[in-house]
C-alpha cells in the first residue's frame, strides 16, 4: 500500500511539473484552473499522508508547500495569516528568561564546586569554550561567504527595528551586560543580562550549604522541565505559525524565498563539516584519538541524534561509546553531562549562521564589530541551550530581539529545521564524545587505547 501511494505521488509530481515546465516553455499552455486542479490533488494526497504519518516534522514541511501556494494564489487572503506566526511568536517569548535562568544556574550550580572539580572543571570549561567561540566565528564567515539570506527583501513593515547604530564607547557596552533589575531585564528582553544574571546567581547558589541549595536545584530543575515540555507543546502549533508565515512572505515576495532557504541549508551543512574535518580532527590527531575505533564507537549515538533530531536521546548510548573506548566512568560522567549545557558546537554553529541570516534577509549591514559583539552574545547565550528539538529556536528568537532584528525570518528558517536539526543534533554528540576523550587524556583517564 505505502510503495503504491508513493509511486501514485511521483507519478503525480511528475505530471504536474512537466505540465507546469509546458507553459512555461511556451510548449503547449494548460488552463491555470486545470493545472490549480492537479496540483490541489498533489496537497489533498500531502495532508493524507500527514494524517497517516502523525509526524510533527512531516506537518511542518506539509504547511510549507500548503502555505507557500497560498501565498502564491490567494494573496489578498495569505496577507492576513501573518498573525498566525504572531502569536506563536508571542508564546515562545514568553519560553525564553525561565528557560536560561533554570538552565544555566542549575548547570552551574551543579558542576562549578571547585573543591569537587579540580583540575577537570577548569579544563572542560576551557576547552568548551574554545571550541564552540570556534564553531560561532566558521557559522559567521560561512553565512557572509555564501549571503544565503541577501535579495529576500522584507517589506518594511516585516523589520521591527534596526540594529542600533548610536555610537557607544566601550564603557557603556560594557556596563549594558550587567542587569540592575532582573525583572526589567527580562521584560526588555535583555537576553545577555538575564544570562549574566544566571551565571552570578549558579555561582551564588554552588557555595550554599547543601541544605538550603537543593531544593532551590530541584525547584529550578522542575522549571527547566516545564519549560521544555510548553515548548513541545507549542511545537504542535508550529505547523500553523510555518503556513502562516510562509503563507505571508511569499504573497509578498514570491516564491524565490524558498531558493534563499536552499542555499541557507547548504551553507549549514558546509559549515558543519568545515568544523569536523578543521577542528575536530585536528584535535584529534594531536590527543591521539584512535580515529577508526572513535568513528566506530559513537556511529550509534550520532545516528541516534541525527534521526531524533534530539541530542540528549543519545547521552547513554553516548556514555557507553566512551566507556568501550576505555575512558574511565568518573570522567565521562562528568564531562558528557556537562558538555550537554556547555559544548553543543553543532547547535552555537548554527545560532550564529541563523542569526547573520536574519539580518541579511532584513536588509540590514552590521558591521564586523556588531557581528563580533554578536558571538560573544551567543558565546554565552548558547550555553543555556539544551539538546532537545528547536531549542535552539528559542535563543535564536531571543537573540535577534535583542539585536533589534525581525523576527519574520525565523519563521521561515522553521520550514526548514528539521534538516538542519538534523546535522547539528549530531554534530553536538560528536563535539561532547571528542571533548570527553580530550579530558580523559589529559587527565591520563584512558585505559584501553
Amino acid at each position: 500500500m505505502k510503495n503504491n501511494f508513493f509511486l501514485f505521488m511521483l507519478v503525480l509530481t511528475a505530471l504536474v511539473a512537466a505540465l507546469h515546465l509546458c507553459g512555461y516553455y511556451n510548449l503547449v499552455v494548460f488552463p491555470s484552473q486545470v493545472l490549480l486542479i492537479f496540483r490541489v490533488l498533489i496537497y489533498l494526497a500531502l495532508i493524507y499522508y500527514g494524517i497517516q504519518k502523525k509526524s510533527l516534522t512531516t506537518w511542518i514541511l506539509i504547511s510549507m508547500i500548503l502555505g507557500a501556494e497560498v501565498g502564491h494564489s490567494i494573496p489578498q487572503f495569505a496577507i492576513h495569516l501573518k498573525i498566525l506566526s504572531k502569536i506563536f511568536l508571542r508564546l515562545i517569548k514568553t519560553i525564553i528568561a525561565p528557560l536560561l535562568i533554570a538552565t544555566l544556574s542549575v548547570g552551574i550550580a551543579a558542576q562549578s564546586d571547585v573543591k569537587q572539580l579540580g583540575r577537570m572543571a577548569w579544563k572542560s570549561l576551557l576547552y568548551f569554550e574554545i571550541v564552540t567561540t570556534i564553531a560561532l566565528v566558521i557559522g559567521i564567515a560561512a553565512i557572509n561567504i555564501s549571503q544565503a539570506g541577501v535579495g529576500i527583501h522584507f517589506p518594511a513593515d516585516a523589520v521591527v527595528e534596526n540594529v542600533p547604530t548610536t555610537k557607544q564607547n566601550w564603557e557603556d557596552i560594557v556596563l549594558h551586560i550587567f542587569p540592575e533589575n532582573i525583572a526589567k531585564s527580562i521584560a526588555e528582553g535583555q537576553l545577555l543580562q538575564v544570562v549574566v544574571f544566571s551565571i552570578l546567581f549558579g555561582i551564588g547558589l554552588s557555595f550554599v550549604a547543601e541544605k538550603h541549595k537543593r531544593p532551590l536545584i530541584i525547584a529550578l530543575e522542575g522549571i527547566g522541565e516545564v519549560m521544555f515540555k510548553f515548548t513541545g507543546m507549542l511545537m504542535y502549533f508550529a505547523p500553523l505559525a510555518v503556513f502562516g508565515a510562509i503563507a505571508y512572505t511569499v504573497s509578498h515576495m514570491g516564491l524565490g524565498v524558498l531558493i534563499n532557504l536552499f542555499n541557507l541549508l547548504c551553507t549549514l551543512y558546509v559549515a558543519l563539516a568545515a568544523l569536523i574535518l578543521l577542528v575536530f580532527l585536528p584535535i584529534a590527531y594531536f590527543y591521539k584519538v584512535p580515529i577508526r575505533k572513535f568513528i566506530t564507537a559513537i556511529s550509534e549515538p550520532v545516528s541516534i541524534a541525527f534521526a531524533t533530531t534530539t541530542s540528549e536521546a543519545a547521552l547513554p548510548k553516548a556514555m557507553s561509546a566512551m566507556e568501550s573506548l576505555g575512558v574511565s566512568r568518573k570522567v565521562v560522567s562528568f564531562v558528557m553531562p556537562m558538555g550537554y549545557s556547555f559544548n553543543l558546537d553543532g547547535s552555537t554553529l548554527y545560532l550564529s549562521l541563523a542569526s547573520i541570516f536574519v539580518a541579511q534577509a532584513a536588509g540590514i549591514a552590521m558591521s564586523w564589530q556588531q557581528q563580533v559583539f554578536m558571538v560573544f552574545t551567543l558565546m554565552l547565550t548558547s550555553k543555556g541551550v539544551a539538546g532537545v528539538p528547536r531549542a535552539t529556536m528559542v535563543v535564536l528568537v531571543a537573540t535577534a530581539a535583542s539585536f533589534g532584528l525581525p523576527i519574520e525570518p525565523i519563521f521561515i528558517i522553521l520550514g526548514i529545521d528539521e534538516l538542519m536539526d538534523m546535522a547539528r543534533s549530531a554534530v553536538n554528540v560528536i563535539g561532547n564524545c571528542l571533548a570527553t576523550f580530550v579530558i580523559a587524556r589529559s587527565e591520563d583517564e584512558v585505559s584501553k587505547v
